[in-house]
């Protein structure tokens, strides 16, 4: 089944984190399509260009952590999904990510191969 590619926008404040999610993507084949950003200001100002399927986020950043963006992206009505990826193994961060609707899943890191597949698999059910 040849499904159209995904458009994947990385936010992630460590450059190396985007650098390990960017390869896991590829090897899985899961997106040809990858932009990253460290800065999730400029992510967020460069979204309408950009136009991703889909947004692999962080939540501890700096100045605008993961939260601020997700308000944001609500406010602009922007349905983009969102794959929460963060190293935060609270029960209060999962319950709150369930409140925004555009967010399908919480991975904490460090992802592996098998997380993106078994990601990719819940994208394929969705489509």
């Amino acid at each position: 089944m040849n499904l159209k590619p995904i458009k994947v926008m990385l936010v992630d404040d460590q450059k190396m984190a985007n650098f390990i999610t960017r390869k896991l993507i590829e090897v899985t084949g899961f997106s040809t399509e990858v932009v990253d950003y460290t800065i999730p200001q400029k992510a967020l100002l460069d979204l309408s260009n950009t136009n991703p399927d889909l947004i692999f986020l962080d939540l501890n950043m700096p100045e605008v952590n993961g939260w601020q963006f997700l308000e944001v992206l609500t406010e602009k009505q922007n349905q983009t999904q969102v794959v929460i990826v963060t190293s935060s193994t609270s029960i209060h961060d999962k319950e709150k990510a369930q409140k925004y609707a555009q967010v399908i899943d919480f991975l904490e890191k460090p992802l592996t191969k098998n997380t993106i597949l078994s990601l990719k698999s819940k994208l394929d059910l969705a489509g």
